[in-house]
């Protein structure tokens, strides 16, 4: 099994013990365990949703910070498209990509451009492998971990190519290096994401063994310092842009699918809509024509990410509202890629829920899982720390619960020890 180094982490001195995480987790990575939240890690498909969910902010997430940019010679700044739905009232994107300069990056490149030489790309590789429609986008890390360790069948169906964050540090260290003379590898690339999930795949890339990026930024880390900085440019704004209105539609739902110029796909955005859809298309419910499904993990696609600071859906009107006069394609797009976007390592299913070694093992543990929730109340109350009655049995079977930590069995229990007592006396 691949190893997988998740971004999201628990603050135990600011965890309460309460439940709101454990019944919003889509993959039940988390239990309560004497009084405290237990992330498993391999369960974790970094989505995020306990970081938005949590009361008392116990849940945070893995990311670097601006000064590590003083680590590079040279470093640019690698702007998502959902950075732009941020910002109230913003006309211009020089303005903020200026801004960025002035915060101490040496340049800035933006992902926006790269992800319409995706765009391109993703329209010949569906055109060309219809024998895997519909094609699922892999440009949410979350999607794709979700699938790999939940819904085995479905890998072969992932479009495979690098996403447009990994284009962009690539191909704007390329051209750093070209203008300065510096070596490539002295030249920082800086991601400013908006989910903890690309802050995972950075550490552990999709398809390919290293990532280009350098560092990856919250948006909401970045955002106060950006807004000031914004002011003072406002009126002598450098010409930095150069992506189009496909590329800053990827920054919410239908934006990529939208990209492929085919009315003949599926968008979802939101974890619960997402596993839905795949549920359906792992019963074969969806039309053998449709070609391809985009899926976002937060609700409204990329803007809605946890470590962003605008409302998600707020967020899709200003993005939409500043692409409305953007040319389609920006110049960048007119050039062909000076190579193949296609993944170099394969991507592959991981058994992290599988109960035994073997299948005649696991065959066994889900009868005695059966057994174990017909003894049970059915409440799925989250009493005991796991979010439904099944999670508890199948803790209990792994052999890290106990039954008594069912509340009803435990009061059960208790009953019947005073009754044998009160025998005893004679009473």
């Amino acid at each position: 099994m691949n190893s997988y180094g998740n971004s999201v982490y628990l603050l135990e001195s600011q965890c309460k013990g309460c439940t709101n995480c454990i019944k919003h987790c889509p993959t039940q990575a988390i239990r309560v365990r004497n009084g405290r939240a237990v992330i498993t890690p391999e369960f974790c498909i970094d989505c995020g949703e306990c970081i938005r969910i949590c009361p008392y902010h116990a849940k945070k997430a893995k990311r670097d910070f601006i000064d590590m940019i003083r680590n590079y010679e040279y470093s640019v700044a690698l702007p998502a498209p959902s950075l732009y739905a941020q910002v109230n009232r913003l006309e211009d994107i020089n303005i903020l990509l200026t801004a960025l300069k002035r915060m101490g990056f040496d340049d800035v490149y933006e992902v926006s451009a790269a992800a319409e030489l995706i765009s391109e790309e993703s329209r010949k590789y569906v055109e060309s492998h219809k024998e895997n429609w519909p094609l699922i986008s892999t440009a949410c890390p979350t999607v794709v971990r979700l699938i790999q360790v939940r819904f085995p069948n479905l890998v072969e169906h992932l479009l495979p190519l690098i996403t447009p964050a990994e284009l962009a540090a690539d191909l704007a260290k390329k051209r750093a290096s070209e203008r300065t003379g510096i070596p490539y590898e002295r030249i920082g690339a800086f991601f400013i994401s908006p989910c903890p999930s690309k802050v995972t795949a950075k550490r552990e890339p999709i398809g390919h063994e290293e990532s280009n990026i350098d560092g990856v930024f919250a948006i909401k880390d970045i955002y106060p310092a950006l807004i000031s900085y914004m002011r003072e440019v406002i009126d002598e704004p450098e010409e930095l842009m150069i992506g189009g209105k496909i590329g800053i539609s990827w920054g919410s739902t239908g934006g990529e699918a939208g990209g492929l110029l085919s009315d003949s796909y599926l968008a979802a955005d939101g974890i619960e809509n997402v596993i839905r859809v795949l549920e359906d298309l792992e019963d074969d419910k969806f039309s053998p024509d449709l070609q391809f499904i985009e899926l976002n993990a937060c609700n409204a696609g990329c803007v809605g990410g946890v470590l962003t600071v605008e409302n998600p859906f707020a967020a899709k009107a200003k993005l939409a509202n500043l692409r409305k006069y953007m040319p389609v394609s920006g110049a960048h797009s007119a050039n062909a890629l000076p190579y193949s976007p296609d993944w170099t390592s394969e991507v592959t299913y991981q058994p992290v829920f599988e109960l035994g070694q073997t299948m005649k093992e696991s065959m066994e543990k889900m009868q005695q899982i059966e057994t174990l929730c017909e003894q049970f109340p059915g409440l799925d109350c989250g009493c005991c720390g796991a979010p439904t009655c099944k999670a508890l049995a199948e803790d209990i079977v792994r052999g890290i619960a106990r039954k008594e930590d069912c509340i009803h069995i435990l009061k059960k229990y208790i009953h019947k020890l005073s009754d044998d007592i009160s025998k005893l006396n004679g009473v």
